[in-house]
């Protein structure tokens, strides 16, 4: 497995150790780190082509927030939260939809597709209300190369600068240009989002506890750790597997004019702190959100993308790439089930980390700078948020 350091800061006393056991089920934990860690990260909320016209509109339930990313009259993406100024009504209902204005259901404010509030019935009845301060409440937004993202709370990069070290590798794929392959499916599953995560970023389970990603790659899986993002990778082998839908992908993959040949059979895995993931592959791109719900329950929210390709070849590799993916998907659902279920236990409070789990080592750290409790190898007696 290769593997690739940025550069270590300041010696970290804990730098050899995971984070403690109780990090991933007490709810006081929970409450710090939602406020600390979640509240000022980006989310991605959708592809800029989900909204291509005027009035077109996608939801991000995060946090206890319904977060409303709409495309306006002049063309401009914006978001809001999606509550009504009047007495706190949501706006909308779903997860995407179309509006040439936004009405409250409830008593039918009215706002304009740029958050501005426009209609208000019986308007006289209202001396001290200002219109013009009484718009939506705005979401801070970003768009990068095609991605809508969001977060609650300022601070921290933004997420062109945590993209920047891959900047020249991910233009290649022409994000801007993609098209949703179906739509987006959300996946409970009874663990701590943490645990999710990190197994995203864990390269030694792969030859371990994924036959298919070992038969696919052999042993050419590799890892690294920028300050904001984790880069995983792993190439096809020209070795047909003996697995019936891996081999057949090897087979249909065809070539992809765009994309230079070292990509061409390369599968590239990237993680944004804390908890989204873009899965890269030569036929579609993937976006994974854990969103964390309990202390021991998270949600993943993800959806396909890609390029306009009507080959036969093209669309018969997208569907082998769902069922290999399905079964990787069966396996670390397993995988976080159990250390999960070991964590519970008393016995476990942290575990060693070798220098190769590089993606391990800078999540924890990065954990540890914002909340210096995780640093305790049991919940310290007193402590709540």
């Amino acid at each position: 497995m290769a593997i690739r350091t940025a550069p270590r800061p300041n010696a970290d006393p804990d730098a050899d150790w995971s984070l403690p056991a109780w990090l991933y089920h007490d709810p006081d934990y929970f409450a710090v780190e939602m406020a600390r860690v979640m509240r000022p990260s980006w989310q991605v909320v959708c592809h800029v082509s989900d909204i291509p016209a005027a009035g077109d509109w996608h939801t991000l339930e995060f946090l206890g927030e319904s977060i409303l990313v709409i495309r306006g009259g002049d063309e401009e993406v914006r978001a809001f939260t999606n509550v009504c100024r009047h007495r706190g009504s949501r706006l909308v209902d779903g997860s995407s939809g179309c509006a040439k204005k936004l009405v409250c259901p409830y008593h039918a404010w009215t706002y304009d597709l740029d958050g501005r509030l426009v209609g208000v019935p019986n308007r006289r009845d209202y001396a001290s209300l200002d219109m013009t301060a009484s718009g939506l409440a705005p979401v801070e937004l970003e768009l990068w190369r095609g991605f809508v993202f969001v977060r609650l709370e300022a601070g921290g990069p933004s997420v062109a600068a945590m993209m920047a070290p891959y900047e020249a590798m991910i233009e290649t794929y022409r994000f801007e240009n993609l098209r949703a392959l179906g739509r987006v499916t959300m996946r409970p599953r009874a663990v701590n989002w943490k645990n999710v995560a990190d197994n995203y970023s864990d390269g030694l389970h792969i030859p371990v506890a994924h036959p298919g990603l070992t038969r696919l790659f052999g042993r050419g899986y590799g890892v690294e750790a920028e300050t904001h993002v984790d880069r995983m990778w792993g190439e096809l082998v020209e070795r047909p597997s003996a697995n019936l839908s891996e081999r057949a992908y090897q087979h249909f993959l065809p070539a992809v004019a765009h994309l230079p040949d070292s990509h061409q059979r390369l599968w590239l895995y990237f993680k944004l702190w804390p908890n989204v993931a873009f899965d890269i592959y030569p036929d579609q791109i993937d976006f994974m959100q854990f969103l964390p719900v309990s202390p021991t329950e998270t949600l993943i929210r993800e959806i396909s993308y890609a390029l306009s390709d009507d080959r036969r070849e093209m669309r018969a590799a997208r569907y082998l790439n769902w069922r290999i993916n399905r079964q990787v998907n069966a396996e670390d659902t397993a995988l976080i089930a159990r250390v999960q279920a070991g964590m519970a236990s008393d016995s476990f409070t942290v575990g060693p980390i070798g220098e190769s789990e590089v993606c391990l080592r800078n999540f924890a750290r990065k954990i540890r700078e914002l909340i210096p409790e995780a640093r305790e190898h049991r919940k310290p007696a007193g402590w709540s948020r």
